[in-house]
């Protein structure tokens, strides 16, 4: 055991050339600590039957009680803002021909947004609520079952407090499932090596990780600490308004809008009018990475071109977000398309790009 602790934290062969753009690993493992504890501090007060105003006696009553939920609330933002830079890192570097790794992270990926999301209703805010309404309801959509694996969910034929405790649950339990995901992960990753700044996996780049990356690493904290200065002093700045408000089952907000880091996804399921197809895409959105670790490439990789490609997908991806916060109305509607469209085609242009390369240089 010690042998195997020695050799992943300070015996570790690492490619020298790795920049502080292989922080962003380090830097999440430290956000899911992060949410972890904060999250574990917050379940002694809240109440599921009670949500809503459990959550005010956290601010009001508990000691810091404010400061641990403002932590934890932004700390997801600033988790998400470094798993997709971690992600947009390995498109650029190739990361995704590590097959074994790039999945693994697809995964806890996809158990994460299912961990925010379940979070983010447990507020029973106003616009929490109606978030919960509208993405349960999407589960309609599947033929036969759909409507009857809703009511499962809601535990009734409304979302309502048995809907929370479901969701409480799942909030509960995924983090200590998502722990084991990561280990899978970083074994996998310890297994083959990381991707470098020199597209390869050779050994003739390699130096300790013990002390230069132990130091380089610890500039992770200077991020965490902007994070607490960040939830003292913009506390609710990425927050809904509405979130403020108390659900009320009989009145809508007038544009149901998620967090921001689930804008893209929303954008993407809005664009077509089909709610199965909308459905269809939203999670194609990320299991579409996925594709790209099918194809076996460590010989070679067309670097300039797939730049250009990776950049595309990512312009496609702030444009989704950012287009997730305004009404689906004229040009949108048509932005939306096209910009859904390109995200989907530079996954697959990347894919054959590599296929290709393959095949020119094996």
């Amino acid at each position: 055991m010690l042998h195997v602790f020695l050799n992943s934290l300070f015996f570790l062969p690492t490619s020298f050339t790795l920049t502080y753009m292989w922080n962003y690993g380090s830097m999440l493992g430290i956000m899911l600590m992060s949410q972890i504890v904060t999250g574990f501090f917050l379940t002694f007060y809240y109440t599921a039957g009670d949500a809503f105003s459990s959550v005010q006696y956290v601010m009001f009553e508990v000691n810091l009680g404010w400061f641990v939920r403002v932590m934890h609330s932004n700390g997801a933002s600033m988790f998400f803002l470094f798993i997709y830079l971690h992600i947009f890192k390995g498109l650029i570097y190739g990361s995704y021909r590590l097959n074994k790794v790039w999945m693994s992270g697809i995964v806890i990926y996809f158990i994460l947004m299912g961990i925010a999301f379940t979070g983010y209703v447990l507020i029973w805010g106003q616009m929490s609520y109606w978030a919960a309404v509208v993405i349960t309801s999407l589960m309609t959509s599947i033929p036969h079952l759909g409507k009857y694996l809703v009511w499962w969910i809601w535990g009734s034929f409304s979302v309502c407090s048995n809907t929370l405790k479901f969701f409480y649950s799942i909030h509960f339990i995924l983090p200590w499932f998502l722990m084991v995901l990561v280990v899978t992960h970083l074994f996998f990753l310890h297994f083959t090596g990381s991707s470098s700044s020199l597209y390869c996996h050779g050994d003739y780049d390699k130096i300790h990780f013990f002390p230069g990356f132990w130091i380089k690493d610890s500039f992770d904290f200077l991020f965490y600490y902007m994070l607490i200065i960040f939830s003292l002093f913009f506390s609710f700045s990425l927050i809904d308004p509405m979130i403020f408000v108390e659900s009320d089952t009989m009145a809508s907000p007038a544009h149901v809008v998620p967090e921001w880091y689930f804008l893209f996804a929303f954008t993407i399921l809005r664009s077509v009018p089909s709610k199965l197809f909308g459905v269809i895409l939203m999670l194609g959105s990320i299991f579409v990475l996925l594709l790209m670790a099918i194809i076996p490439n460590y010989r070679s990789i067309l670097d300039n071109i797939l730049y250009f490609f990776v950049m595309v997908f990512v312009l496609s991806f702030f444009w989704l977000t950012w287009a997730g916060h305004y009404p689906t109305d004229y040009p949108f509607d048509l932005f939306n398309i096209f910009f859904t469209l390109l995200y989907f085609i530079c996954v697959l242009l990347i894919c054959l790009i590599n296929f290709v390369s393959n095949l020119l240089f094996k």
